[in-house]
């Protein structure tokens, strides 16, 4: 591998990567609305793959910041 190559696959990581944080902040207000739309825990747990604490970290994270990128990190 050259430096051309390495630098070639750690550009595509990069950008990979913000399109991930941009789809996980998009997925985060499809929770959110689906909470306000009153579909069931059990329906967004299961649509989405988190777990039920995800999903209550990522509506409240949306209440009390102002719904501007919060509870994002499926991780936590």
């Amino acid at each position: 591998m050259d430096k051309r190559s390495l630098e070639h696959v750690a550009r595509r990581f990069r950008e990979a990567e913000t399109r991930a944080d941009i789809l996980r902040k998009e997925l985060a207000a499809a929770i959110r609305q689906a909470d306000a739309d009153e579909v069931p825990q059990k329906d967004i747990c299961e649509a989405t793959g988190y777990t039920r604490q995800q999903v209550r970290r990522i509506v409240l994270a949306g209440t009390e910041e102002g719904d501007v990128g919060a509870g994002l990190d499926p991780s936590k």
